[in-house]
């Protein structure tokens, strides 16, 4: 069965990964900019090498390799953090004041985490990165029982407690700005599916059935999704429905996430590399 311990593995071995790599890019920066020599950067490493060996022509491919991963991911970021602003606006225009202070006072949420928007399509997210917040329109409201409504609650208090949103966020820059380490897509996306399905788990923890979560997400599959270009949010029903819905029907069915092979070798593959250029320079 998932558990919480995968989920952590997986986002601390993404941000260790990717962080390493920032952090070295980062560093090969600044010895470009400001002309000094940093003997155990790997890029610097790289490009000293290179230029040893003869390969003069490929230090410029690893210039551009740096720069352009680090201006790509700087552009990633800043569109993600407008098109989060934009959509938290945007869903502030909709805001019901009665229903939020309703919601906020019954669950007892003193930081005011709910927020009710008038709006016909059924939505339920979590949303933002230091403080997010969980977003449920009227629509939702019509469309479930009660019951089905206070599992979906339950669900997007999962996200909530764990700021899902920002790591959710964190992983997916990660993933497009360093496809040449595949092994980061792939956490990126079993990450989510783990979380959704302890989200899920929450739900039938605390009502003690499946019966409510599960049909909340059956009629939640068919109305649209929420139309945005941000990913930096964690949705009841717009990833792997009909994994989630096997898994409660059979939890004790093995699912053990097994990596791919190829996807560990490519990747583990591109750090060798990485890691002989940085035994070279230690010599």
């Amino acid at each position: 069965m998932m558990n919480k311990r995968q989920s952590k593995s997986m986002f601390y071995l993404s941000l260790l990964v990717s962080g390493s790599i920032f952090i070295q890019m980062g560093l090969y920066l600044t010895s470009l900019i400001s002309g000094s020599n940093l003997r155990f950067n790997i890029f610097e490493v790289c490009h000293n090498t290179l230029k040893l060996i003869g390969l003069t022509s490929l230090t410029y491919a690893v210039d551009i390799l740096v720069i352009g991963t680090f201006l790509f991911a700087l552009w990633k970021i800043a569109t993600q953090i407008i098109q989060t602003v934009k959509m938290r606006r945007r869903l502030q225009q909709y805001n019901c004041e009665s229903l939020t202070n309703r919601f906020n006072n019954e669950y007892k949420n003193n930081d005011k985490n709910f927020m009710i928007i008038s709006y016909p399509v059924p939505i339920a997210i979590t949303i933002g990165f230091l403080s997010p917040k969980i977003i449920l329109s009227t629509g939702l409201l019509n469309l479930l029982s009660e019951k089905e409504l206070e599992a979906v609650i339950y669900h997007e208090m999962y996200h909530l407690d764990n700021h899902d949103p920002l790591k959710i966020f964190l992983m997916s820059i990660s993933s497009i700005t360093l496809p040449y380490i595949p092994i980061l897509k792939w956490l990126n996306e079993k990450y989510r599916v783990v979380q959704e399905v302890m989200a899920d788990e929450l739900a039938i923890e605390n009502q003690e059935t499946s019966l409510h979560i599960g049909s909340a997400l059956l009629k939640m599959l068919k109305v649209g999704k929420l139309e945005t270009k941000s990913f930096a949010y964690a949705s009841f029903a717009e990833t792997s429905v009909n994994y989630r819905i096997e898994y409660m029907l059979n939890p004790l069915k093995s699912n053990q996430i097994k990596v791919p092979v190829k996807v560990a070798m490519w990747s583990v593959f591109v750090f060798s590399l990485i890691s002989i250029f940085f035994i070279y320079a230690l010599a």
